[in-house]
């Protein structure tokens, strides 16, 4: 399996550049254990080329050492810096539960508020220190498209994500004024 269609990809972990002399790269593991990300095989580029076949690992305090023989030297693993690595989507398993999900399924579901309001379409999810951001696409007005416009990724604020409808219900919060100010 050499190459892979972007959207059966998901990303798993990106390398954060080299590590030592002999050609190891460092990794970042989105995975819940991190180290679960090295039992997934191959590890692809957004494009679907293979990137990286893991031969062996260690866990540092705050990322995953990795040897592969794609990667001779440090110089070829600095070259790497900045790669998100991603695995085929097929490799997981089905969620279990209603409230399972995984974020790649949420990209292009439909956006709309708990008062009705068509906002867009999620076009990204974006994992940051202080919480998940979902990206919305809003709507064209007047045949122009909006900037994207970023809500927080909780529970609270996203009430409900139907996979089978395609679509997820945002709870806007108006810090001055309370919850579901009138949007224009």
């Amino acid at each position: 399996m050499d190459e892979i269609k972007q959207k059966d990809l998901i990303c798993i972990a990106i390398i954060l550049g080299a590590f030592g002399v002999a050609g190891e790269v460092k990794l970042k593991s989105f995975t819940e254990t991190p180290e679960n990300c090295m039992s997934y095989g191959p590890l692809y580029d957004e494009n679907g080329q293979c990137i990286l076949t893991p031969n062996s690992h260690r866990i540092m305090a705050n990322h995953i050492a990795v040897q592969a023989p794609e990667v001779k030297d440090r110089e070829a693993a600095q070259a790497l810096k900045g790669t998100k690595l991603y695995v085929p989507r097929q490799i997981f398993p089905e969620p279990d539960d209603e409230d399972d999900f995984y974020y790649s399924d949420l990209i292009g579901l439909e956006v709309k508020t708990t008062s009705g309001q068509r906002m867009g379409k999620i076009i990204a999810i974006h994992e940051f220190g202080a919480g998940d951001m979902l990206e919305i696409q809003p709507n064209p007005k007047n045949g122009k498209t909006p900037q994207s416009l970023f809500h927080p990724f909780t529970k609270v604020a996203v009430p409900k994500i139907d996979l089978t409808a395609r679509r997820v219900i945002i709870e806007i919060i108006d810090a001055e004024n309370g919850r579901n100010p009138d949007i224009t």
